[in-house]
């Protein structure tokens, strides 16, 4: 089920990666493969693992490009097997993950048949909260005379 943003457009102003990201989000019944977690490790840390048995590193592609981490996956056979049954799924995929600001990926891991994508959230300092005296007396009409 979609919704039409169109009547928040023109009451917002600056909310327009917001409407995108609810527009483009995937339905329930979107792609499920690879399968994958998201933890949270600690206050800043995260980590994505994904499901990606029978691919090697150089079968993996991993990309940030603006706000978006984008995982890829293509498998290269050289030969061509003749199944029985074939259960493990080598499908080629491409999986995206929209990233909250000041996320960035810290380090990727391939171990198990698991992706590890590790995540850290780094605030800048200007973003940090800080702390502001408050003057008394004469300080308070000096800054007030400057301002004018």
């Amino acid at each position: 089920m979609r919704f039409d943003l169109s009547p928040l457009y023109r009451s917002t102003v600056g909310f327009d990666r917001l409407f995108n990201l609810l527009d483009g989000a995937p339905d329930a019944q979107g792609q499920s493969y690879p399968p994958y977690n998201i933890e949270r490790l600690g206050e800043t840390d995260y980590r994505i693992t994904m499901a990606v048995a029978g691919f090697a590193e150089g079968d993996l592609s991993i990309e940030v490009k603006e706000s978006a981490l984008t995982v890829t996956g293509k498998r290269t056979e050289d030969e061509k097997k003749a199944y029985l049954h074939q259960g493990i799924a080598a499908r080629t995929f491409e999986r995206r993950f929209q990233l909250a600001d000041h996320v960035e990926v810290s380090g990727a891991k391939l171990e198990n048949g698991l992706l590890h994508i590790e995540l850290k959230r780094v605030i800048p300092d200007a973003k940090k909260p800080r702390r502001i005296e408050i003057g008394a007396g004469a300080n308070t009409a000096t800054i007030e005379a400057k301002a004018a």
